[in-house]
């Protein structure tokens, strides 16, 4: 997603205009009054709140014209919404309704399938949240919106799990002198203790062509199932050093098969 680009959907963001707090509050009084040219001015002034959360989002694939249409949706509910007589910043509103619209979109959009049934419970969910949110100002218990919603708890974080947009294994978390570490070094094998590397010969002479610091390393991640964090506290390296020697002895390894 170009999000250094300068026009989105037909907008020039360097020259989007920034209003302080006392001119939005001046705006909102037009608006609840039905002063259209105010709301409209009021949502000039906030596109730049909305570029900002789509910037989140730059990794997912999505066309950045679509996502901030999107924002500009949420833009929209939280200025209805909206209640001037709350001791609160309209940012600090709009904020997480912006990125509630956004990620309901990603979601709808999202190429793995989830069950109307459980889309249902799950946006019902998301809706008694923000309505909690709003009536106690403060983030509830899945307990709270199970009990909101009138249903058990299980079948909420079942449907919540559901729709959470998936991940690459291969996503960069963080880079060291050029290398990466993706989420796959992160994962726990649980089942690697068990696995069949131990009977194939062919890996037992590869192995011990290793050095002992990589047979070290390899023994901790593929044979106890470690991941390169708990092994670079273990031996007392960093985790981009386990990442480096575990890609060479790897190489090696595959070289020597």
């Amino acid at each position: 997603m170009h999000i250094s680009k300068v026009e989105i959907c037909g907008v020039n963001t360097s020259k989007l205009p920034v209003l302080t707090n006392e001119e939005m509050q001046e705006l909102f009084v037009k608006i609840k009054a039905g002063d259209l040219k105010a709301r409209e001015k009021f949502i000039q002034g906030n596109l730049r709140l909305v570029l900002s959360i789509i910037q989140r989002f730059n990794r997912r694939g999505e066309h950045v014209d679509d996502l901030f249409q999107v924002g500009c949706i949420g833009l929209i509910k939280a200025i209805d919404n909206f209640d001037l007589s709350q001791n609160v910043r309209f940012s600090t509103y709009a904020v997480p309704m912006i990125i509630g619209e956004i990620r309901r979109y990603l979601r709808d959009n999202n190429s793995i399938r989830v069950s109307r049934s459980l889309r249902d419970i799950a946006y019902r969910a998301l809706q008694a949240r923000e309505q909690l949110i709003n009536k106690n100002s403060k983030e509830p218990t899945i307990y709270e919106i199970a009990e909101e919603l009138n249903l058990p708890k299980e079948e909420v974080v079942f449907a919540l799990e559901a729709i959470q947009e998936p991940i690459s294994l291969f996503e960069p978390i963080f880079h060291d002198s050029g290398d990466a570490i993706y989420v796959m070094d992160q994962v726990r094998d649980e089942k690697a203790e068990d696995e069949v590397w131990l009977s194939q010969i062919a890996l037992r002479e590869a192995i011990e062509k290793l050095n002992s610091r990589e047979k070290q390393i390899l023994n901790l991640r593929f044979f106890e199932g470690k991941t390169q964090m708990e092994v670079a506290e273990e031996i007392g390296i960093s985790q981009a050093q386990v990442s480096r020697l575990e890609k060479n002895a790897l190489r090696q390894m595959r070289k020597y098969i």
